[in-house]
């Protein structure tokens, strides 16, 4: 479905005011006309060909390493698909469904010191994501609550700050760095990635419970996406460069408050290294779109498998 030459024009206006209010000062966003035409535009068409097929609720995946962009994706998204096709989309993201910080801590006493650390799979509550959803599908639609989660502060925003949704969407779009994720064999735990896993992590304990949550809540949860999208990232570098980057921009919109240094950066990317770089090489097996990113995150290649 192609879109009018006047609803053209108004969602390129829409689109381009959304980026304005993005930008921070000094660091313009390049190539906004370029992304709109050769992938967010095709991107939103592919979203709305799968749900017409049956125009049944879909529960879109959206993955990609840190710093690749998958929040401004997903909100340019729903503008697209609501303004062009009429559609509601619901958005959220794994990273709202971490546990409280209570919750975080009495794991790392129980089970390992590093579950104190948001991240990886286990430190995420996906009973509330089972319920979120099973609620979002629901026939006889009640409002439903989605959790926030502050990072300023490592955790959970009481419920009056939650986002209220009222009407069934027609479409979720479930976004996170581990959406879609695939569980590693035992034996290839026990080499560490990094410093991480070699100084707090030498049996190999922390990583190997946190595979096993994978293997199971997390795979049963997966499970429920229809279509999965994957942001694809030159190299695992660029990832730790687009963090960088990414704690830049919010130093300078939230004026330092509960930023972290770069040494910090690089030792908290330490806690994704292991599941990123693997889905970096899954990344045909898992998704059913893969967009290729250059290093100035633009989309260079869309590949379809289904």
């Amino acid at each position: 479905m192609s879109l009018k030459k006047s609803n053209y024009t108004s969602i390129k206006n829409s689109y381009l005011d959304f980026l304005k209010k993005k930008e921070v000062k000094g660091k313009p966003i390049k190539n906004k006309i370029e992304k709109l035409n050769k992938f967010y535009l095709p991107l939103s068409n592919w979203i709305y060909s799968t749900y017409k097929k049956d125009n049944k609720q879909k529960i879109i995946g959206l993955s990609g390493g840190q710093g690749s962009g998958k929040s401004t994706i997903t909100e340019i998204i729903k503008f697209i698909l609501k303004e062009s096709y009429g559609l509601r989309v619901c958005i959220f993201s794994i990273d709202d469904f971490y546990k409280t910080k209570s919750e975080r801590i009495k794991m790392s006493k129980l089970v390992h010191p590093l579950f104190l650390t948001r991240g990886v799979p286990g430190t995420h509550d996906v009973s509330l994501i089972n319920d979120v959803i099973s609620r979002l599908k629901k026939k006889l639609f009640q409002k439903v609550l989605i959790p926030k989660f502050d990072k300023s502060i490592d955790d959970r925003l009481k419920k009056s700050k939650w986002i209220k949704i009222k009407q069934k969407p027609h479409i979720i779009i479930f976004e996170g760095w581990c959406v879609g994720a695939r569980h590693q064999r035992n034996i290839d735990l026990i080499k560490p990635l990094n410093d991480i896993e070699k100084k707090y992590d030498f049996d190999f304990k922390w990583r190997k419970k946190s595979n096993k949550y994978l293997k199971n809540n997390y795979r049963k949860l997966f499970k429920k996406i229809d279509k999965l999208v994957y942001l694809k990232a030159p190299s695992f570098n660029h990832i730790l460069k687009w963090r960088l980057h990414q704690e830049q921009k919010l130093k300078l919109i939230s004026k330092n408050k509960g930023t972290m240094s770069k040494s910090k950066i690089k030792e908290f990317i330490m806690f994704y290294e292991r599941i990123t770089r693997q889905m970096m090489k899954d990344y045909s097996k898992i998704s059913d779109i893969t967009v290729f990113l250059d290093s100035s995150h633009r989309s260079k290649k869309i590949k379809f498998y289904n």
